[in-house]
């Protein structure tokens, strides 16, 4: 009986076969971008295997942001059989060569470090430079090629950072484990050790990270000592970072980076699969008749049924081996999008498992939608070769529909549950999915209602005709909105999410508000800098003191205790951190009150009550009255919560988690912060370079640099979503190509019909041409509307900004998506116009 089946199956295709595989072809692009992605994640965990060690570029690394008491460093100067330090801080640099100048990452390095892989520098001599620097104390920088791509700088010119200027003898292409991305953020200036102290850079509050790397006999050992001094290390506020982790933690963040694009990608396969339902659905009911005949000649339903089910298989196998073959092509090409993100030199082969996963998912999900138009064939009867209008044996509703719908759900919701592991995510991504198509849905069923309601009977007829193809019988408007217009929408809210990001760093430094932000002014520099500030006209906009400390107890409880209690839920950075607190008893523009009141502190003997921001107090499981002792640089001082506040971290101004009262803090070692605000960024420069020739440890924040950095960064991650959301516009376009060539011959029949009648080319042409401009611009504009809706939802629930559209790309978005609609369809219909009308009347198409 197989037999039989498969023989038939093969009989009736011989007319179809390039129908079938151009419907199946929908489903290529989508199984092609989720083999690219599983393949090129396959390959990167690899290669982040095998290149462990230059990740970190030691066995062993550990860090803090304070100085280690000399009984710590002592028993660090005796770990593994090779050491490094490595002192980093935000400072400004000037460039004498032309006085431009920017806050960077300065790194004061000692030692041999990296002791795995090799610092990659221009030229590739100087990646022993500053190694070469500590050894005979000469004056030599390395920096990172972005920034002297900035300024114009060469290997060669110098460099002034402090009061030390040195030669720059290098551009740092590539750091052990850095990313070209990480350079945009911070870019960083290397120095040599030996000279760190003749800078006069780190004065009291400034925020340093110190930095220890080692090489021991086995990176098995450092393992093993990090493991035995883990909770010691905690305790002392020190973190430690091995190869095995440095490797889990990368490739946990390329994991997730992987799992997203994979979700983009199954987009894509959504939408082809739509496409291939669409195209089965016109497939069969051109084949109703011949299965009719089979049903007279004593075939049952479930057999006809088995044919085309075995057509269809076949056809949506070879689409997926298809996908799968283009898809491993791809991930060739991956390496250079991924590029700026990449930490790792990645080595690509095919990957097997990827192929198959590919496969099988494509196969699975090309049939499951296939079925939806096929379940019909179970029920036509023998009637329909004597009556081809007879319609009653599928009228009746068919549970076996519902039952599929339900198993595609699953199976959606299912694949997304296996790539983010979160139950919230997956029913989110799918219910997402699922009310997508739906809006989309009851857009074409809205159009193809409005047109035949209000059908404008007063227009030409050219007009009249165009816009009745959209309600005709067989008519793609359904399969051709939801494709074009989910495409649309994906690209859409990438762009407006990008600009809505970049609206709002212009914004927050817009009018009056503050550009430029001042900070580590010591003392005795506050006169100083004023005066400076003031000589160009600058607004002192705000000035406050700042003051450092660190968390000693909770309630009564330790910080040492709460570490141990498993219960407590309070996160590890709350209790460890270094805290940069101010004092004053009145709130700022970016604050307001959200329980209790500012106290102020009358006499010696009151009672400190601070104020927290009001997140903060809640991580820290805190309400108004409890008790919180905080350690000032070695003087242990009690307070207790008196207030919480509500915090606007957009702004550009000096925001706090803890304000303590006036009257308490004067007398503690403190730097000073100044907000003010530049005209222009030419004014901008001039003050920086005369700032940081008199003031080198004072370093400047500013905005323009802030809103040019976060472009940067944005433009590359939209790059990388940009390119897996075209393999959706992709094959979008492709079920509207596909769409268009099975419908042909019914369109060629109609064609004929309108010369016959006595349309010419030309007003055919003109019909077609309207219909596909009513597909292509509804589709579009649903697709904008819905990103325009979720691009509001993210500013308002996610940024928690005010959502300003803008619209003029979102119209360039409307009218090339319109545009290449009309051009494929009419590309597509090039036979229905050439084809004479006596080949048709005679039967011979």
């Amino acid at each position: 009986m197989f037999r039989w089946l498969v023989q038939m199956a093969w009989r009736d295709s011989r007319k179809s076969r390039r129908r079938l595989l151009l419907f199946m072809s929908a489903i290529v692009l989508g199984i092609a971008a989720l083999v690219a992605i599983q393949s090129f994640s396959d390959n990167l965990s690899q290669s982040i295997d095998d290149q462990a060690k230059e990740l970190l570029g030691a066995d062993l690394s550990l860090s803090s942001n304070k100085p280690l008491p000399d009984s710590t460093r002592n028993v660090f100067q005796k770990l593994g059989r090779k050491r490094s330090e490595e002192v980093g801080f935000a400072s400004m640099v000037l460039f004498p060569h032309n006085n431009g100048t920017r806050l960077v990452q300065v790194k004061a390095m000692s030692g041999e470090f990296p002791y795995y892989g090799t610092i990659e520098t221009v030229p590739a001599s100087a990646s022993k430079a500053i190694q070469t620097a500590n050894e005979r104390k000469i004056r030599h920088a390395l920096v990172d090629d972005a920034l002297l791509v900035q300024f114009g700088v060469q290997p060669g010119d110098s460099v002034k950072i402090g009061d030390v200027t040195f030669y720059i003898a290098g551009r740092v292409n590539k750091m052990p484990g850095q990313t070209a991305i990480a350079t945009t953020v911070t870019p960083t200036v290397y120095i040599p050790y030996a000279f760190l102290d003749d800078t006069h850079l780190l004065q009291r509050g400034s925020r340093v990270n110190y930095r220890f790397y080692y090489q021991f006999n086995s990176p098995a050992q450092a393992e093993q000592w990090a493991k035995k001094e883990e909770n010691h290390l905690n305790k002392s506020g020190i973190n430690f970072e091995t190869i095995e982790g440095r490797k889990e933690s990368t490739g946990k963040a390329f994991a997730n980076l992987t799992q997203f694009l994979n979700l983009v990608g199954f987009v894509a396969l959504l939408l082809g699969c739509v496409g291939v339902a669409s195209a089965v659905h016109l497939y069969i009911k051109e084949k109703i008749a011949s299965v009719a005949v089979l049903r007279c000649l004593g075939a049952k339903g479930w057999q006809t049924f088995l044919i085309f089910l075995i057509q269809t298989s076949v056809m949506g196998l070879l689409g997926a081996i298809a996908g799968a073959a283009l898809g491993s092509a791809i991930q060739f090409v991956l390496p250079t999008v991924f590029g700026d993100f990449l930490p790792v030199s990645v080595s690509l082969s095919l990957s097997w498992s990827a192929i198959i996963q590919g496969i099988g998912i494509g196969l699975l999900m090309a049939v499951l939608f296939a079925l939806l138009p096929l379940l019909i064939i179970r029920r036509i009867s023998p009637l329909r070769t004597l009556r081809s209008s007879y319609e009653g044996d599928t009228s009746s509703r068919d549970p076996w529909r519902w039952l599929l719908y339900l198993s595609i759900l699953l199976f959606v919701a299912t694949f997304s549950y296996l790539q983010s592991h979160n139950v919230i995510l997956a029913v989110s991504f799918t219910g997402g999915m699922f009310l997508a198509f739906t809006i989309l849905s009851l857009v074409g069923y809205s159009l193809m209602w409005a047109v035949r309601k209000f059908f404008p009977t007063s227009w030409s007829y050219a007009w009249r005709q165009g816009l009745a193809n959209l309600y005709r019988p067989h008519n793609q408007t359904l399969v051709l909105i939801t494709s074009i217009g989910l495409g649309t929408f994906l690209i859409a809210t990438l762009n407006l999410t990008q600009t809505q990001l970049l609206n709002q760093v212009s914004f927050t430094g817009s009018g009056n508000q503050p550009n430029m932000v001042l900070f580590d002014i010591q003392p005795g520099q506050k006169a100083g800098v004023n005066a400076l500030v003031k000589k160009y006209n600058f607004p002192v906009i705000q000035q406050v003191p700042v003051v450092t400390m660190r968390l000693a107890e909770i309630k009564g409880k330790s910080i040492e205790s709460i570490q141990k209690d498993t219960s407590a839920n309070i996160p590890e950075w709350a209790l460890n951190r270094e805290y940069r607190v101010t004092y004053r008893d009145t709130v700022i523009g970016s604050e307001k009150i959200a329980s209790g009141k500012l106290r102020k502190v009358a006499s010696p003997t009151d009672t400190i009550f601070v104020s927290l921001e009001e997140p903060f107090a809640k991580r820290l499981k805190l309400k108004l009255g409890d008790e919180l002792t905080f350690n000032v640089q070695g003087a242990i001082m009690r307070t207790r919560v008196g207030s919480t506040r509500e915090v606007d971290w957009n702004r550009v101004q000096t925001n706090f988690l803890v304000v303590f009262p006036s009257g308490v803090l004067e007398q503690a070692p403190q730097f000073n912060v100044l907000v003010t605000r530049t005209p222009d960024t030419h004014i901008a420069a001039r003050f920086q370079q005369e700032l940081v020739t008199q003031y080198p440890n004072v370093s400047a924040i500013d905005l323009g640099l802030i809103l040019k950095t976060l472009d940067e960064i944005l433009a590359k991650i939209s790059f990388v979503i940009r390119f897996m959301a075209l393999f959706s516009i992709l094959t979008g376009l492709l079920v509207l190509a596909s769409s268009v060539i099975i419908s042909k011959y019914q369109r060629i029949q109609e064609s004929v019909l309108l010369r016959t009648i006595g349309a010419n080319r030309r007003q055919i042409l003109l019909i077609t041409s309207i219909e596909y401009l009513f597909l292509g611009l509804l589709a579009a504009l649903a697709g904008i509307i819905m990103s325009t809706a979720s691009t509001w939802a993210l500013a308002k629930f996610v940024f928690e900004t005010p959502f300003v559209p803008v619209y003029m790309p979102l119209a360039i978005v409307a009218l090339s998506v319109a545009i290449l609609t009309v051009l494929i369809g009419i590309f597509n219909s090039r036979e229905v116009l050439s084809r004479p009308p006596l080949e048709v009347l005679r039967a011979e198409v």
